[in-house]
């Protein structure tokens, strides 16, 4: 077979002779790979040659790729940076991309607030907190928190309780137990708070001598005193941070920074393990796995790794990474991490900031650390793969199923699931979800807020169609600009929450649009019929098969994203109807008023004097406000109505 990709050949003079980047797309303008190279005319000379000697995965990847664009850098480690963002943005189909296996919860200090608090969360958190971990469990964070705050009593209440105890005055009872010194009510002043924040991120950071020392002084100092009340105290917080540290492994005798990294793979898949050890104690650990969309060695995959993994950590980037093998490109991956470390705030907390060492032990504690990773990397894949082939193998046969049960030339990859949701014919609203290759993509759902106001599904489920689907007609029109809007993507197969009624009502919404090269079916929800278009009998699936389990799930999904956000916007009507009807109260003084007290419910409990002190309220409207809402009885519950 001839190579595909000759076909999009660039002339090979064009080409640079340079480090950058380059971008295969499809007949979309969708990006399906990027690749670097230090040498952009020899890397893509490779995808030209005979097809016999091109890798089977990269052959999938040139039969969909329709054309091919490069980005020129000065430098290999800037090509390297640009690579990781490229993907980042365009998540292409045939790039690796690391997904932890699990959602990890770290322990957080909001440094980005004025008073700073203490908290357990998963996810992105602002790029101006400090964050410790992740930790494996949930209840061993928020045990480890438990013993630190007794040592170190620093806020950890929500917002919303805090401005409570500032209004009231009374601060809660975690002061009153000595789990927070209360600067909610001013018990200490910010500057003594941070104070406390500092010794708490100190301790985290593995500074945890002086505090040891500390504690035991104080409170031999108080037993000397005959302050027993004192020493007490003090004996409980020294017991309560030794605690702690018994918690953490020890891994070195050494205060050294390191993270450990191993990989266990096969030629499809491999599990990525990383753990993180500070002040020579193991204070957290992640797992990834990836599909091997392309081929790639031990030493590719670590790159990308590597490059992924501090792009999301270049807060906590340590002077020595432990690997398996050396990574490709070792030098330039280890000057990108020093760049990024002395880019990160690790400068502003007085720690050295030296090259970076990516390190192959050999022997010695290192390396039997480095041994222990790769146990667990070993373990995590076979739990991976335990748990993936059933999941791998129901998607590829629902896919086949509905392939053959609905007559289409193809697999559809990609699935779109419309619904309608409204309440008597108001705050009407459409939903759009996403399958992709059987798995929900949630950045391309959509939602529609229909101009529509009556109990009339069809003329919803017309206009829904006709604005998705003009979408796609203008944005592909407008192509190639820029990376084409998600909108531009077709569907391989349309599902249609209802019967044929509903079908006729989208099909008529497209009649005129160029939409020839996707399929459209109603799914009825009372015996799960399958309606095609003109059929005069629906197509039954089987019960218990693949295919319907798969068309159900898509189906619940949109009428689930449908009703969430159809309560959403009737929540916010009548949130901000209770103000907007009190004369002098316009957006403005709303927005205000929801913003100080956060919901309607307290401001109706707020007196007089609480809604002047809001700027733009004076004393006037905040009594009208009161008579408007009128005086809560005394068993009312909070509404739960938010600020939008």
């Amino acid at each position: 077979m001839d190579n595909p990709a000759r076909s999009f050949r660039p002339d090979p003079g064009t080409v640079p002779d340079a480090p950058g980047c380059y971008l295969f797309r499809d007949g979309n303008e969708r990006v399906v790979y990027v690749g670097k190279a230090a040498s952009l005319r020899a890397r893509l000379a490779s995808y030209f040659q005979a097809w016999s000697g091109i890798a089977p995965r990269t052959r999938a990847m040139l039969q969909a790729a329709r054309s091919v664009e490069w980005i020129v850098v000065e430098r290999e480690v800037e090509a390297l940076h640009l690579e990781y963002t490229l993907i980042q943005r365009h998540r292409p189909r045939y790039n690796v991309r690391y997904r932890d296996d699990k959602s990890y919860p770290y322990l957080v200090v909001t440094t980005s607030e004025p008073v700073p608090r203490a908290r357990v969360a998963r996810g992105a958190v602002d790029r101006d907190d400090r964050r410790f971990g992740p930790y494996a469990h949930a209840y061993a964070i928020r045990d480890t928190l438990d013993l630190l705050i007794r040592v170190f009593p620093v806020r950890s209440c929500s917002k919303g309780v805090y401005d409570r105890a500032a209004r009231t005055g009374r601060p809660c009872l975690l002061h009153h137990i000595d789990r927070c010194a209360a600067p909610c009510t001013g018990e200490v002043s910010p500057e003594e708070h941070r104070e406390l924040v500092d010794g708490l991120i100190g301790f985290l950071d593995g500074d945890t001598a002086p505090v040891l020392e500390r504690l035991e002084a104080d409170m031999h100092a108080a037993a000397g005193e005959l302050n027993f009340e004192v020493a007490a105290r003090r004996r409980d917080q020294l017991a309560a941070a030794r605690r702690v540290l018994e918690k953490q492994q020890v891994v070195s005798e050494t205060p050294e920074d390191l993270d450990a990294i191993a990989v266990h793979e096969d030629e499809l898949e491999a599990a990525v393990q990383a753990f993180f050890v500070r002040r020579g104690r193991l204070v957290g650990r992640k797992g990834f796995v990836v599909d091997k969309v392309e081929p790639l060695s031990t030493a590719q995959l670590l790159t990308s790794f590597l490059v992924q993994l501090y792009a999301e950590r270049a807060d906590d980037i340590p002077p020595r990474v432990l690997v398996p093998v050396e990574p490709e490109d070792a030098e330039v991956l280890s000057q990108l991490l020093a760049e990024q470390r002395r880019a990160s705030r690790l400068g502003q907390r007085g720690r050295p900031l030296s090259r970076v060492r990516i390190q192959v032990p050999q022997r010695g504690d290192r390396a039997a650390f480095l041994a222990t990773v790769e146990a667990n990397a070993r373990d995590a894949f076979v739990r991976h793969r335990t748990r993936r082939a059933s999941d791998l193998d129901s998607r590829t046969r629902a896919l086949r199923e509905l392939q053959e049960a609905l007559g289409l030339d193809e697999a559809p990859l990609r699935i779109e699931c419309y619904d309608i949701s409204h309440l008597a014919g108001t705050e009407v609203v459409g939903s759009m979800v996403v399958l992709e290759d059987g798995l929900a993509k949630r950045s391309d759902y959509r939602r529609f807020k229909l101009s529509v106001d009556t109990n009339d599904d069809y003329a919803a489920m017309r206009e829904v169609l006709r604005r998705r689907f003009t979408r796609l007609v203008e944005e592909r029109a407008e192509l190639p600009t820029d990376r084409p809007a998600r909108f531009a993507y077709p569907p391989n197969l349309v599902v249609i929450d209802g019967g044929p009624g509903q079908l006729t009502a989208a099909l008529e919404g497209v009649a005129d649009l160029p939409v020839d090269d996707v399929a459209f079916v109603a799914l009825a929800k009372r015996f799960e019929e399958l309606w095609l278009p003109e059929a005069s009998r629906p197509v039954v699936l089987p019960r218990g098969s693949e295919a319907l389990y798969l068309v159900q799930t898509v189906r619940d999904e949109a009428h689930r994203f449908a009703v969430s956000y159809q309560r959403t916007r009737r929540t916010a009507a009548v949130t901000s109807s209770a103000l907007d009807e009190v004369p002098g109260v316009g957006p403005a003084r709303r927005r205000a008023l929801l913003e100080r007290f956060g919901s309607v419910h307290n401001v109706r409990r707020a007196g007089i004097e609480e809604l002047a002190a809001v700027p733009g309220v004076s004393s006037t409207i905040a009594a009208a406000v009161l008579e408007h809402l009128g005086a809560p009885p005394d068993d009312e519950e909070p509404s739960g109505e938010r600020r939008p």
